[in-house]
C-alpha cells in the first residue's frame, strides 16, 4: 500500500454531473429535500427518515440529470452520526475482472471536498488473498463508485467524527464467488458503524444495450405499454431482492437476463445478509425499495431507456 498520498481524481465531474462545488451542492439538497420522510407525507419507508439501523443502500449511478432524484432517495434513508466507515461495491464497466479489486489510492477527490480512504481495513482485504488491485487509470474510469462519492460526502458532511471509505470494484463473479464474497465481507456488515453503498442501474433496454425483452408487454394482447412491461420485470427482481434470496435472484437474471449492472454487487449483499441470518446475528434484516423511475417511457421498439431503483437494509444486530 503506497505511504504518500494518492489523490483519484474526481474523472466524470463535469460532464456527468457537475463541476461546481456550489452548484453541486445545491442539487443534492434539493435531491434530498423532495424525498417523503414519514409515511404521512408519501414515504414507502417502513420507518421514518434517517432509519437508525440503516446498514446498507442500493442506489443508481447514472449521470445525475437522470438517476440523482432517485438515488437521494436512498441517500435519505442513513443515519450518517454512527457511521466510520463505508464500503462502496459498485461494477466494473471497463475491465474485466473474475473476483474483486480494491483502490491503491489514498484519497478521493470531488467537487464538494476530499474523503480518505481506509487503508487499515483495505489492508485487512489484500491480506485475504482474495482482492486484486484496480491500477490508477481503472480507478479513475468506472464510474459506478465515483457517483456516490458526492452523495455521501453530502449526507456526512454534518458529522464531527471522521470517516473512511472502502471503494470495491466488483467483477463478473459467478454464484459461489458471489457467496464467497459475501461472507468476507459480512463481519463488516454486522458492524453497526459500518454503511455498505451497493451501486446498480436497473434495466437497460433498447437494441443499442442488446435486451428488448418486453416482459408481461411481450404478450400483445396484453395491451401493456413496453415501459411497463419493463418495469414489470424490474420489480420482480426487486422484490426476490427484497426476500433476500441470493439463489431465487441468480435463477431471476439466468430466466429473465435482465440487464442489472450491479447484479453482482448486490448478490454479495445478499450472501452477506444471509451469512449474518445464518450466524444469527441479526434479528430482523429489512430490504425495501422506496423508489422507481425510468430515463423514458419505452413506447416502441426504436426506443432505449435505463431504470433506476433505491433502496435501504434494515439490519437490527
Amino acid at each position: 500500500m503506497p505511504s504518500d498520498t494518492v489523490r483519484r481524481e474526481a474523472s466524470h465531474a463535469g460532464s456527468w454531473y457537475t463541476g461546481s462545488g456550489g452548484k453541486l451542492s445545491t442539487e443534492l439538497d434539493y435531491w434530498l429535500s423532495k424525498v417523503p420522510t414519514t409515511s404521512t407525507t408519501g414515504s414507502l419507508s417502513s420507518h421514518d427518515l434517517p432509519i437508525s439501523k440503516c446498514r446498507a443502500i442500493i442506489g443508481p449511478h447514472a449521470g445525475y440529470s437522470y438517476s440523482g432524484p432517485t438515488a437521494a432517495y436512498a441517500y435519505k434513508c442513513v443515519d450518517a452520526e454512527p457511521i466510520k466507515r463505508v464500503f462502496i461495491l459498485g461494477p466494473s464497466h471497463h475491465v474485466y475482472l473474475d473476483g474483486c479489486a480494491l483502490s491503491q489510492c489514498t484519497v478521493y477527490e470531488t467537487p464538494l471536498g476530499d474523503l480518505q480512504l481506509d487503508l487499515e481495513v483495505i489492508e485487512e482485504l489484500r491480506a485475504t488473498g482474495k482482492f486484486s488491485e484496480m491500477t490508477l487509470q481503472q480507478d479513475e474510469d468506472e464510474h459506478s463508485i465515483e457517483m456516490h462519492i458526492p452523495y455521501l460526502f453530502k449526507i456526512m458532511e454534518s458529522k464531527t467524527e471522521p470517516y473512511t471509505v472502502i471503494p470495491i470494484l466488483v467483477g463478473s463473479i459467478n454464484a459461489t464467488k458471489e457467496a464467497l464474497y459475501g461472507k468476507l465481507l459480512a463481519p463488516y456488515l454486522s458492524d453497526p458503524t459500518s454503511l455498505f453503498i451497493i451501486s446498480s442501474d436497473f434495466c437497460h433496454w433498447g437494441r443499442r444495450f442488446s435486451y428488448t425483452n418486453k416482459g408481461p408487454a411481450e404478450d400483445k394482447a396484453s395491451g401493456m405499454p413496453i415501459y411497463e412491461g419493463i418495469e414489470s420485470l424490474d420489480r420482480e427482481g426487486m422484490g426476490i431482492i427484497e426476500r433476500v434470496d441470493p439463489t431465487a435472484f441468480t435463477e431471476y437474471l439466468k430466466r429473465t437476463k435482465n440487464t442489472i449492472c450491479g447484479r453482482h454487487p448486490i448478490a454479495v449483499l445478499l450472501n452477506s445478509i444471509v451469512a449474518l441470518k445464518e450466524a444469527n446475528a441479526t434479528k430482523t434484516a429489512e430490504i425495501k425499495f422506496t423508489h422507481y423511475a425510468q430515463s423514458s417511457k419505452v413506447t416502441s421498439d426504436k426506443d432505449s431507456s435505463v431504470s433506476y431503483a433505491s433502496a435501504y437494509v434494515y439490519l437490527d444486530l
